[in-house]
């Protein structure tokens, strides 16, 4: 899988946690952004040795202080969302 369509994936589960968690449903907020996280960890296996590995590193840290932790990094949901919607036009 291109790392372009492995962006894309991760970014349908921040949406899915963005919809979750506007809606008030933790659980399910919950249950995407670990699936996203799942795919971060992959990617980062699969991209290890090919590109830096400190922004996807930086990118799970931001993910889970924002929708698990406090929001130290004062983060936002549609925020982290566009940082994924960029890959859109990279998999046409």
């Amino acid at each position: 899988m291109t790392l372009s369509l492995q962006m894309l994936n991760i970014g349908s589960e921040i949406s899915r946690a963005n919809r979750w968690k506007g809606k008030g449903y933790r659980e399910q907020m919950e249950r995407a952004v670990f699936r996203a996280l799942e795919l971060i960890d992959l990617t980062i296996e699969a991209q290890r040795g090919k590109h830096s590995l400190k922004e996807f590193l930086r990118m799970r840290e931001v993910i889970c202080d924002y929708y698990l932790g406090n929001n130290f990094y004062q983060s936002n949901g549609e925020k982290i969302q566009r940082d994924f919607d960029m890959f859109i036009s990279r998999t046409r």
